[in-house]
């Protein structure tokens, strides 16, 4: 099967996992390239090849390169020659030396049998198989390499699909969460003054109004979670943004991460009602499974 040749822009949620396999056959040689790639920081290209194209790493190095950004990638490549189509033919040289050989034990050994023809060509060096020129290894293994490129390419793309999908429903669960959460808090601050009011109220004393204001006010501003649900909500943007962009997007996500987790945490420390803490919980959990499958993206 052969696969259209990535181009970075047309689409860049890459998963840093895939696997390809492609032999390339002529009618004397058969490449076969295998490519596996795995989670990394930065682009690690490890190749396994045999000599006759170990040439070629640099250029297949920089290939890569073009179409990945991330990952580590382990290349195994594999010649064989195709013995049924190897032309034979005698070394006249050799055959000529062996002749003389032979004269000359003629001269030596005059009532020694002479060797028949199968003798002959079965003697070392006198018949030899065809090898198949430079240029045939070179342009197979190309081939074979930027199919294997293209395959392994396309596997990287759907399974970041995947993960992009995932992500984006995670998004939209913690965008409805975090409006929920939203449409509650008048509520939550109402009742948070009316349990002070109610504490004082058991103290059977009468406050100073002014004081009272103050502790009220300053109750208020220790529990205000308006700045970090403002912050919630933008980095979410700043997800759906990334994941729309034309440029890999997995460390930028990754960083997003953090500072999602960042605000999960300072809501649930200013938190003054079960459905706050509850609701932190939920961000968080949100949070862990983007993180987990945003580590497989490029």
């Amino acid at each position: 099967m052969r696969f259209l040749p990535y181009q970075r822009g047309d689409d860049v949620t890459q998963s840093m996992t895939g696997f390809s396999r492609v032999s390339v056959s002529t009618d004397s040689v058969l490449v076969t390239v295998e490519m596996r790639s795995v989670n990394n920081r930065y682009l690690d290209v490890q190749f396994r090849a045999p000599d006759t194209l170990r040439a070629l790493e640099p250029i297949w190095r920089d290939r890569i390169a073009k179409q990945i950004s991330r990952g580590k990638i382990d290349v195994f490549v594999k010649t064989q020659a195709v013995d049924n189509s190897a032309q034979l033919h005698v070394d006249q040289t050799r055959l000529t030396a062996l002749q003389a050989a032979l004269a000359d034990i003629g001269q030596h050994f005059p009532e020694a049998p002479c060797p028949d023809r199968l003798a002959l060509l079965m003697a070392p060096g006198v018949l030899k198989a065809e090898i198949a020129e430079e240029s045939t290894w070179i342009s197979a293994g190309n081939e074979a390499m930027q199919e294997a490129l293209d395959e392994l390419g396309a596997r990287r793309l759907e399974e970041g699909k995947k993960l992009e999908n995932m992500i984006r429903s995670r998004v939209e669960d913690f965008s409805s969460q975090l409006s929920h959460f939203r449409v509650l808090l008048p509520d939550l601050r109402a009742a948070q003054r009316q349990r002070i009011l109610d504490r004082l109220a058991d103290l059977k004393s009468e406050p100073d109004a002014r004081r009272l204001e103050e502790e009220l006010v300053y109750s208020a501003q220790k529990s205000d979670v308006d700045e970090e649900l403002d912050r919630l909500e933008a980095h979410l943007q700043a997800i759906s943004t990334a994941l729309d962009g034309t440029q890999p997007c997995g460390r930028r996500l990754d960083f997003l991460m953090q500072e999602l987790n960042r605000e999960a945490n300072t809501l649930s420390s200013k938190s003054t009602a079960l459905i706050t803490t509850e609701t932190a919980v939920e961000f968080k959990v949100l949070i862990e499974q983007m993180r987990e499958q945003i580590q497989n993206i490029e």
